[in-house]
C-alpha cells in the first residue's frame, strides 16, 4: 500500500510538467518575440504593460518643458532679468536705514580735552536715515533693465519654440519607426512566404533551384531589414525618453497620428503671425532699446546729481531719550548734496563712445534679424508645402507598390513572371513604405519649424 502511494506521488510532478508544457512554450515564444527586449519574462511584460504611459504630442511637449535643461535655463535667465528690473526700479525710490553707533574717545588726563572729531568722550548715535538720489543714470538703468528683461522673455520664447521642433521630430520619429517596423515585419513575412512558394514550385518541377536561392537571399535581406527597423525603433524611443522623462522611463507608447490630415496655413497667415509673434525680432528690438538706455546713462555722467538725506534719532553723550538735564536727545536733521562733475580725463566721453558702438551693433543685428525672418518665412513655407505635395504621391506609391507585389506574386504562381520581378516588387514595396513614413515626418517637422516663426503649432 505504501509503495503504491509513493509511485502515485512520483507521477504528480511529471504530470504537472506535461500539463504546463504548452503554457511554458507559449510564454517563451512571447518572450522571444522580435518586439520584446531580451531577458524580460512574461510577468515583467504584463507589469510593464499595465504601467505603460500613453502620450499625445501635447503630453510630450508638456513633459519636455518641465524636464528640458536648456529650456529651464532660459526660463531662469528670464526670471533673473526680471529681478534685475525690480532692483533697478527700487533704486529709484527712497531707502530707509537705521544706524546705531557708539564712539569712545580717550581723554587727556592733564587738561581734560578730547579729540575734536567727537562731541563728547562717549557719543551714542541711534537714528533713522531716509536717503534718496535723483539723477538721470538711475532712470537709464531702469530702462535698460526693463529692455533686458523683455529680451530675456523673448529668448525664453525662442527656446520654447526650438524645443517644440525637437520634440515634434523625436515624437513622430518614434511613430514612423513603429510603422517602419510593421512594414519591415510584413515584408519579412512576405519573403518567407515567397521562399516557401518557390520551394513548393521546385518540388513540383515548375521552377529551377536558382529561384529558391534568389528567394532565400531575398528572405535573408528582409530579415536584416527587420532587425535594423527594430534597432531604429529602439533608438527613436530612447531619444524621446531622454527628452520627456526625468527618470528615463522607456515604458511608454505614442498616439499614432502620423498620417492624420493636418492643413497647411496660407502664406499670408504665416507672414502676419510671424510679423506679430516672432520672438527673434522682439529680442533684437529690446536689445536695441537696452543699448539706447546705455547711451543715455553714459551721457548722464555730464549732468549733476542730487542726493537728499533726512535723519531722526539720537546723537548724544547718553544712550537715552532724555539727557541728565531733562533735555530731549531726540532730534532730526536734513541735508541736500549736489554733485557736479567737472573733470575725469575723458572717461565719460569714452563710456558714451562705447555705448554708441554697442547701439550701432544692436541696430545692425536687428536689421539682420528682420531680413532673416523674411527669408525664413519663404524657405520654411516652401519646405512645408513641398513636403505636403510629395506626401500624397508617396502615399499613392506605397499603395501601388503593395498592389504590384500582390499581382506579381500571383503572376509568378501562374508562371507568367520571373523571380527577379517578384524580388524587385518586394524591394519597391519596402522602399516606398519607408519613404511614405519619412515623408510624413518631414511634413510634421516642417510645420513645427513654421511654429518657430509664428508661435502657432498646427495640430490635427
Amino acid at each position: 500500500m505504501k509503495s503504491r502511494r509513493v509511485r502515485t506521488l512520483a507521477w504528480i510532478p511529471m504530470a504537472a510538467i506535461l500539463l504546463l508544457h504548452p503554457a511554458i512554450a507559449a510564454a517563451q515564444e512571447a518572450n522571444n518575440a522580435p518586439g520584446n527586449p531580451p531577458g524580460r519574462n512574461s510577468q515583467q511584460g504584463a507589469d510593464s504593460k499595465a504601467a505603460t504611459v500613453r502620450l499625445t504630442l501635447q503630453d510630450a511637449l508638456a513633459r519636455a518643458r518641465k524636464n528640458s535643461t536648456q529650456f529651464q535655463s532660459a526660463l531662469t535667465d528670464s526670471a533673473i532679468a526680471h529681478q534685475d528690473r525690480y532692483q533697478a526700479a527700487t533704486a529709484l525710490l527712497p531707502s530707509v536705514n537705521y544706524n546705531n553707533q557708539a564712539i569712545y574717545t580717550q581723554q587727556n588726563q592733564q587738561n581734560g580735552l578730547k579729540f575734536i572729531a567727537n562731541n563728547a568722550a562717549h557719543e551714542y548715535v541711534s537714528q533713522a536715515n531716509v536717503h534718496e538720489v535723483l539723477d538721470l543714470a538711475g532712470v537709464s538703468n531702469f530702462r535698460r533693465a526693463s529692455a533686458a528683461a523683455a529680451a530675456a522673455r523673448a529668448r525664453a520664447e525662442i527656446a520654447s519654440r526650438g524645443l517644440v521642433v525637437t520634440v515634434v521630430q523625436s515624437f513622430y520619429a518614434v511613430a514612423a519607426a513603429q510603422q517602419k517596423f510593421l512594414s519591415a515585419q510584413k515584408t519579412a513575412d512576405e519573403g518567407e512566404r515567397f521562399m516557401k512558394l518557390t520551394q513548393d514550385l521546385e518540388h513540383g518541377g515548375e521552377v529551377a533551384h536558382s529561384d529558391v536561392i534568389k528567394a532565400e537571399l531575398q528572405m535573408q535581406e528582409r530579415r536584416r531589414q527587420l532587425q535594423e527597423a527594430q534597432l531604429g525603433q529602439l533608438n527613436a524611443r530612447l531619444d524621446l525618453a531622454v527628452l520627456i522623462f526625468p527618470d528615463f522611463n522607456d515604458n511608454y507608447e505614442v498616439a499614432d497620428d502620423l498620417h492624420s490630415a493636418v492643413p497647411l496655413p496660407t502664406l499670408g497667415e504665416v507672414q502676419q503671425q510671424a510679423a506679430r509673434e516672432n520672438p527673434d525680432i522682439r529680442a533684437a528690438l529690446e536689445t536695441v532699446h537696452a543699448a539706447g538706455a546705455d547711451v543715455t546713462g553714459a551721457r548722464a555722467g555730464y549732468l549733476p546729481s542730487l542726493s537728499l538725506d533726512y535723519w531722526y534719532g539720537i546723537d548724544a553723550a547718553q544712550f537715552a531719550v532724555n539727557g541728565p538735564n531733562g533735555v530731549s536727545n531726540l532730534g532730526s536733521a536734513a541735508a541736500a548734496t549736489v554733485n557736479i562733475p567737472i573733470w575725469n580725463w575723458g572717461a565719460t566721453q569714452s563710456r558714451i563712445k562705447q555705448a554708441e558702438l554697442r547701439r550701432s551693433q544692436a541696430q545692425r543685428e536687428l536689421s539682420l534679424a528682420q531680413r532673416k525672418l523674411l527669408a525664413e518665412i519663404k524657405s520654411l513655407y516652401a519646405e512645408a508645402e513641398t513636403a505636403l505635395n510629395e506626401l500624397g504621391g508617396l502615399n499613392r506609391s506605397a499603395e501601388l507598390s503593395e498592389e504590384s507585389l500582390r499581382l506579381t506574386t500571383l503572376r509568378y504562381k501562374s508562371g507568367e513572371a520571373t523571380v527577379l520581378e517578384v524580388v524587385d516588387a518586394q524591394s519597391t514595396f519596402a522602399q516606398s513604405s519607408f519613404a511614405y513614413h519619412d515623408g510624413a515626418v518631414r511634413y510634421r517637422v516642417a510645420l513645427a519649424n513654421l511654429q518657430t516663426l509664428t508661435g502657432v503649432l498646427t495640430a490635427p
